[in-house]
């Protein structure tokens, strides 16, 4: 079994809020596989939003830790998933196609909730990482905006850059997707598309993500500490 190096949470908090400064960012504590001990330490140092990538392990952690947590669901989202965290997630990252909208407004129905959504874009070099092309980003908008949904609001787009040390690489991906998403947030509004969110920005890219205009970075070794 692993184990886990972490070094202070409440420290490395700290880092994140005073690099993110003023700027109109939320910091998305990712604490996927992590103990409930050391989310439990990183709510006590005041963090609130935390991102999970399974499904059982995020209602797992939904029934055991405090109910104030604003839960983010990260990861592939597969349909027949919605229900299980629908009754609590705040925001679903990973959206990437018309059929798992149609089963989070059917969701969000049942639980008398509106559930908000962003749009999973693919700007990544590598095959394996999943997300919309930009022809399939402005398909999608097109059908969610003539659809009458009541329960989903697509709140923003998401991406994850090419896992390279190359920092043009990263930069360049982070502002196609900043291009993408002004432009979309300018020919789609209404009460079902809002796009406010732009969720781009992990661990070792946030500082590049946020000079780009990330409005959530999504950290978890940065937060909890490497395995080894």
């Amino acid at each position: 079994m692993n184990s886990i190096y972490v070094m202070n949470i409440s420290d490395n908090i700290n880092k994140y809020i005073y690099e993110i400064g003023p700027a109109s960012c939320k910091l998305i504590a990712i604490s996927k596989t992590k103990p409930i001990s050391l989310v439990l330490e990183a709510y006590q140092a005041g963090q609130r939003i935390f991102g999970e990538n399974k499904v059982q392990e995020l209602v797992e952690k939904q029934a055991q830790l405090p109910q104030d947590i604003e839960w983010h669901m990260v990861g592939h989202l597969q349909t027949n998933k919605v229900k299980y965290i629908a009754p609590f997630v705040d925001m679903i990252h990973s959206v990437d196609s018309l059929k798992l909208i149609r089963e989070i407004e059917k969701q969000g129905r049942r639980n008398g909730r509106t559930l908000n959504c962003l749009l999973q874009v693919h700007i990544a070099s590598e095959e394996t990482k999943y997300g919309l092309s930009e022809d399939e980003l402005y398909q999608l908008l097109e059908e969610v905006s003539s659809a009458e949904f009541k329960h989903v609001k697509i709140a923003g787009l998401m991406g994850m850059a090419t896992y390279t040390p190359d920092e043009d690489i990263i930069r360049s991906e982070f502002r196609n997707l900043k291009r993408m998403f002004e432009a979309a947030g300018q020919q789609y509004h209404s009460k079902l598309i809002d796009l406010q969110e732009l969720s781009i920005g992990m661990s070792g890219d946030y500082k590049i993500a946020l000079e780009e205009g990330s409005t959530m970075i999504r950290i978890g070794t940065g937060i909890f500490g490497e395995r080894y």
